[in-house]
């Protein structure tokens, strides 16, 4: 075994190889970009190294600053993580002309997988299915649509080097083909710096079923059962769950088989993942390889009982599989979600900032969290807004299911904005729950999963002020007891004063929406008021994470809360409401932003200008393409009406807030 590991990574997946690393007694040696000087990995590593700037252009993608750094701290082996340099041949290949173990497959083997097209030529000459489509070498616009029309629409362009969902479009007739190509292409060569492109045949309604393989120097090669991943947004995977709920024995054996016959194929050693689509009626169909540990290999680790990067160190140090095909049993279910920084009501869109607050589960044996970030850090724009993995695991799905819905529910993130409310709505959703989600029903149904502008209800607005209220007592009791006179009536937070009623006002905002409630009463007792609605509270009592009350004398337990600043309450739909703290007698509305201007949501990459000063364009038309944290964000028109001027070229860096169009008065 090696004794000294360089993890050519960042974040959540070189925090998680360094828990391996040092389990096993290896001395762990990290790199960090300007941008992630006090990052978690570079405090967890034994020691740690600066690379360069904070883009990956300038840091995680050197591979030869990275060989430097191994050269000097004498690294035995680089582990790559996943992203980066991962898959990247001539990295791997440089590894191995420096004599130090790269951890992971041969570079053949990635050069054989790393390109779409190879790939299924290669699994078609080893009868592994494949879906119909072309993957050819003459890449000309002439050929592809031709070959477009051979293949027949609704058809998906993927890049060939690709994954991750970058590059990747659904035509669904011939008219949309150049434009979606163009945009693929466009995509592909700023993510992978490749501009070919395969077709394939879309299946309609299909599911996602990836299986983790895994071989060694010694000519063996296993699965490790597999992964649905049907839950995805934009080609990105929300939601992995292990066993799959569409499978049984016999589709897991002859997919298990395909998938063991796709890594012989490529002499494959080390991780790796093989992934199908699967019609409604059961076939299979090949799509991809991923060269590398998956974000989502800890449910395989969960129903297992394995850790897959010691399985990693050992093989790459010259070890056999420690385990054999017929040794391989599942237990129980795991689900794994991923915590973002990102604001889902904005189609996602990627966030920064300080983690002001962030509160996870505590770990256990039914709960692990993967992270790359404590309260206090900073989610970066410089890298995937990531802020954690969120696993679970119970002796069956249901009971697995309502693991993921209480650690959610204990979960809380104040900073930049996050997707656990999201989420948490589609841990309920029927199509989950019921195994029946295929990769395209988030995309068409996704309002079934966003909190849109619904009010909430009386029952859910009266336990927040019941919080707020029975918070602002217990601050103020707190205050009296360090002062001169504890036992005075004027101490207490209950409004009552003579000749006055005792009336308070608990003030409360919800998305830019103000609530007033008329509050009567103190100590667990009150009487409320919001509009037409009114509630008689008796008998409050609450700690750190649920209110207990009778309302108008029913019996409830409300999951809420409480800080200085905002009050969170989960209905009895399970929906998470956050309430902004408003001070009772001052209010100014947000001013709505005007219609005028278009300004960059966050910084970024000018990728595309479709649009020129004085162009009269229609409200919702699209005016430029900009990339920004790993995708491509389209900036439409707020109005129709004129451009008076365009304020950024093809190709520029914009900072947030950089006002791009304006639009004539």
């Amino acid at each position: 075994m090696f004794e000294r590991v360089l993890i050519a990574n960042r974040g959540e997946i070189a925090c998680r190889v360094i828990r391996t690393c040092r389990r096993l007694g290896l001395h762990t040696i990290a790199v960090y970009s300007e941008a992630d000087a006090n990052a978690q990995h570079v405090r967890l590593a034994d020691e740690a190294w600066p690379i360069g700037g904070p883009r990956p252009t300038e840091s995680y993608l050197r591979g030869d600053a990275i060989l430097d750094v191994a050269r000097k701290s004498g690294a035995q082996a680089i582990h790559p993580g996943y992203g980066f340099l991962s898959e990247n041949t001539a990295f791997a290949r440089a590894c191995t002309d420096a004599g130090i173990a790269f951890i992971g497959p041969r570079p053949e083997s990635i050069d054989a997988m790393g390109s779409k097209a190879a790939a299924k030529a290669l699994m078609e000459k080893h009868d592994v299915p494949l879906v119909p489509g072309y993957h050819g070498e003459d890449q000309s616009n002439d050929v592809l649509a031709e070959q477009a029309r051979r293949t027949g629409f609704p058809l998906m362009i993927k890049a060939a080097a690709g994954g991750g969902g970058k590059g990747m479009r659904i035509v669904r007739s011939e008219k949309e083909f150049a434009d979606a190509l163009a945009s693929a292409q466009r995509e592909a060569a700023s993510a992978f710096g490749d501009t070919r492109v395969i077709l394939e045949r879309y299946v309609e309604h299909p599911r996602h079923i990836e299986f983790q393989v895994f071989g060694d120097t010694h000519g063996n090669v296993i699965h490790l059962n597999e992964r649905e991943c049907s839950a995805q947004r934009r080609y990105q995977k929300v939601l992995e769950e292990t066993p799959s709920p569409f499978l049984d024995s016999t589709r897991r054996a002859a997919m298990g088989a395909a998938a063991v016959a796709a890594a012989k194929a490529v002499n494959y050693v080390g991780a790796g993942t093989v992934e199908f689509i699967v019609g409604q009626d059961g076939e299979f169909f090949f799509m991809e390889m991923n060269t590398r540990l998956q974000v989502e290999h800890p449910v395989t680790e969960e129903t297992l009982g394995l850790d897959l990067v010691e399985w990693q160190l050992r093989i790459a140090a010259g070890e056999a599989l420690p385990l054999a095909q017929d040794q391989i049993h599942a237990r129980g279910h795991a689900i794994e979600v991923r915590l973002y920084a990102e604001d889902p009501d904005q189609n996602f869109l990627p966030g920064s900032g300080k983690l002001l607050k962030l509160r996870l589960p505590a770990p256990s044996r039914h709960v692990r969290i993967d992270g790359g970030v404590i309260e206090g850090d900073t989610v970066t724009i410089f890298y995937d807004p990531m802020i954690a993995k969120l696993i679970v695991w119970d002796q069956d799905r249901p009971q697995a299911q309502q693991r993921l819905r209480d650690a959610l529910m204990a979960s809380e993130i104040v900073g930049p904005k996050s997707n656990i409310a999201f989420l948490e709505r589609l841990s309920r959703h029927p199509v989950v729950v019921e195994g029946r989600i295929d990769t395209g029903y988030l995309d068409r149904h996704l309002a079934e999963f966003l909190a849109g502008d619904a009010a909430p209800s009386a029952r859910v607005l009266f336990a927040a002020a019941v919080s707020a209220l029975m918070d602002e007592e217990q601050a103020v009791v707190a205050r009296s007891i360090r002062g001169t006179d504890p036992n005075s009536p004027w101490a207490r937070a209950d409004a009552w004063r003579i000749g006055h009623a005792g009336k308070r006002i608990v003030a409360l905002s919800l998305q830019g929406q103000r609530y007033e409630i008329e509050a009567y009463g103190h100590d667990g007792d009150y009487r409320l008021r919001h509009g037409e609605d009114s509630a008689d509270v008796r008998g409050a009592r609450r700690d750190d994470a649920t209110l207990s009350a009778r309302f108008d004398g029913e019996s409830v337990r409300v999951p809420v809360r409480v800080d200085a600043a905002r009050i969170t309450v989960h209905d009895a739909d399970g929906n998470r409401h956050t309430f902004e703290r408003a001070p009772a007698f001052a209010w100014q509305s947000k001013e709505s932003g005007g219609g005028n201007q278009v300004v960059a949501p966050m910084p970024g990459r000018i990728v595309l200008v479709k649009a020129n000063a004085g162009d009269t364009v229609e409200e919702g038309q699209e005016l430029l393409v900009m990339e920004a944290m790993k995708m491509e964000l389209a900036l439409k028109a707020p109005r129709a009406g004129t451009i008076a001027s365009i304020g950024a070229a093809q190709g520029d860096f914009v900072e947030a807030d950089a006002i791009l169009v304006r639009f004539a008065d």
